[in-house]
């Protein structure tokens, strides 16, 4: 099992998760980030840092967000690592808990 980051991530790219992983297998995209299923040991730290509820459990994730387990191993291969807390795009806050935003993904 690993963890994932669903839709709710789009367009907020909060980063305290990246803090607590303990083996850097967060991705970063222009505006949303992946976890790499292969480097997750499933520890749990990242789910309760995400200011936007975005990271679930695989074996937990709602049906809607299915989607999001093949997107993260695909992105990840393409992203690169990243390992330092950065700041949320400016408009996190206006997007965070807003729906359908897949539409809005920048690969």
């Amino acid at each position: 099992m690993t963890f994932v980051v669903t839709e709710n991530c789009i367009k907020c790219k909060f980063t305290d998760c990246v803090d607590v992983c303990p083996v850097d297998c967060f991705h970063e995209g222009p505006n949303f980030l992946v976890i790499d299923p292969n480097e997750c040991i499933d520890c749990t730290l990242c789910e309760p840092e995400c200011p936007a509820n975005a990271i679930f459990a695989e074996d937990e994730l709602p049906d809607n967000q299915e989607m999001f387990i093949s997107l993260n191993a695909e992105l990840a291969k393409q992203w690169p690592i990243i390992t330092e807390v950065k700041t949320p795009l400016a408009d996190a806050d206006d997007w965070n808990g807003k729906p359908d935003k897949l539409k809005q993904l920048e690969r």
